[in-house]
């Protein structure tokens, strides 16, 4: 990073990869990657409109469709592309971050239902069900799939450093930095921070800092200079209230979007809302769910997955357990006691991978540990068998967890199970994670498994106590089965 401190201005620090800028005009131009992005989305849902139109009018009617349909056919795609341009599914400032994309496509299948249903019944038009039934969820799982691999085509791009918002951040040394910080640590979210805007005399001044030390025309040089897409202020007392209002309205001129940082981390979307009293809008913070009836359908949801699992995979269990038994002398299941919910103490399963010594030559091995300094992990473990390194591989020793799932231990999806000496060691924060059941896979599961720091691995079990959702667990399942596949971090 390069710094640049003027006297009678703000502290500019742009880093050194930033491509030449160019000056921005006072008129709103969209960069050209976001436009290309819009027409292939639009482009996308037309071909989804037409896959699911097709598709019902052949399981309706075969080959004879009657006029009347053939309207309904040619209209239905532009009604689609209307409702998700209503439902914001054309915003660029949901292209490929966060779920509001796939929101809004979902939101449209059901606005689009709606809508059909209004215009038949004023119109008095006789559509069948079943080709309303068939066409609008094709439709939308066609849209889902297209707008997916449009989206990683644009994280593919991202990492390389292309199709990003220019970002100026606003606010003091220590909470610009941290927002510089999180604003950059995935490139797929598409920012990139070309400035920093500091207080005038914030790096090294031994004087006050007075309130008009930064102000709207430090920003606004600011943006002009560096051809800024989105500015994002940082926790700051001296701009808020009616500074930050007329800052938004400048900002608003030049078509640049303006992102305020509340200072709250690891808290999801779905818990923050935005409440008016008084004329102020007040950021409100939910409590996280960990009990009560969301809690009871994950219970439920847990035990029939599990279930319907068991009784799916009951050959490959079979074949494991008979394999293992054969592979090294010892037991075909390994029990160990873990620790659950609220402390409580239960013995966990898993295929035995290692040969029937291992704990006895453990103590021998802890000086080589790969781990991250409070779990024990080595890549090239000599305990472990010829056919527990495969098994290991694609997490096919996890399976019998299903069991401990069904018995009420564990969840599905929840933090990792702890050992007591972990626990022993956990800091006042870290025993938050307890709050729930521990999981068969979790956040750690699809973010880097071993490979994870203790922090990393804490920080992503509070993450999850903190945010749990039925999606957030569906997504993580999803997610799962692509980590044990690529087998990323299993050692």
């Amino acid at each position: 990073m390069s710094g640049v401190s003027d006297a009678h201005g703000p502290v500019w620090v742009v880093p050194h990869e930033v491509p030449a800028i160019v000056p921005r005009s006072s008129r709103f131009t969209e960069p050209r990657w976001v436009g290309v992005y819009r027409w292939a989305a639009v482009g996308g849902d037309l071909l989804a409109a037409m896959i699911g139109i097709s598709v019902a009018l052949l399981t309706r009617f075969g080959y004879q469709v009657g006029s009347g349909y053939l309207v309904i056919s040619s209209l239905l795609p532009l009604a689609w592309v209307a409702m998700v341009a209503l439902s914001k599914g054309y915003d660029s400032r949901y292209f490929g971050a966060g779920p509001d994309e796939f929101r809004s496509l979902l939101r449209s299948g059901v606005g689009l239902t709606a809508a059909v249903a209004l215009v038949s019944y004023a119109t008095r038009t006789e559509i069948a069900r079943g080709f309303v039934v068939l066409a609008i969820p094709v439709i939308v799982g066609a849209a889902l799939l297209l707008r997916y691999g449009l989206r990683k085509d644009l994280h593919r791009h991202r990492v390389r450093g292309r199709c990003m918002h220019r970002v100026l951040v606003v606010g003091r040394t220590d909470p610009a930095a941290t927002l510089c910080e999180h604003l950059e640590s995935r490139p797929t979210d598409g920012f990139r921070v070309v400035a920093t805007c500091r207080p005038r005399g914030g790096a090294g001044s031994t004087g006050p800092l007075q309130p008009d030390e930064l102000d709207e025309a430090d920003i606004m040089s600011a943006v002009d200079r560096h051809a800024v897409d989105v500015v994002a202020v940082s926790t700051d007392p001296e701009l808020a209230g009616q500074s930050l209002r007329r800052l938004s309205w400048a900002l608003e001129q030049r078509g640049v979007e303006l992102i305020v940082s509340p200072g709250i981390i690891e808290v999801a979307g779905p818990r923050i809302s935005v409440r008016p009293v008084a004329g102020l809008s007040l950021l409100h913070l939910e409590r996280p769910s960990v009990s009560g009836g969301p809690h009871l359908l994950k219970a439920v949801f847990d035990r029939v997955s599990a279930l319907t699992l068991v009784t799916l995979l009951a050959p490959v269990l079979i074949g494991l357990a008979i394999a293992v038994k054969l592979s090294s002398p010892g037991p075909v299941l390994f029990r160990q006691t873990r620790v659950g919910r609220a402390g409580t103490e239960f013995t966990m399963f898993k295929f035995r991978s290692m040969y029937s010594d291992a704990e006895q030559r453990l103590s021998d091995l802890y000086s080589l540990s790969d781990g991250n300094g409070v779990m024990f992990k080595l890549r090239d473990d000599p305990r472990v068998t010829p056919l527990g390194r495969l098994i290991r591989r694609f997490s096919l020793d996890e399976l019998p967890q299903l069991f401990n799932v069904l018995r009420g231990d564990m969840s599905l999806v929840g933090p990792r199970p702890p050992l007591s000496e972990e626990v022993a060691l956990y800091a006042a924060d870290d025993t938050r994670r307890m709050l729930v059941k521990p999981g068969i896979t979790g956040l750690w599961q699809v973010s880097g498994r071993s490979d994870l720091s203790w922090d990393e691995s804490v920080r992503l079990d509070l993450r999850y106590v903190d945010n749990w959702s039925m999606t957030l667990d569906l997504l993580i399942l999803w997610k799962t089965a692509r980590a044990v596949i690529y087998g990323s971090g299993a050692y």
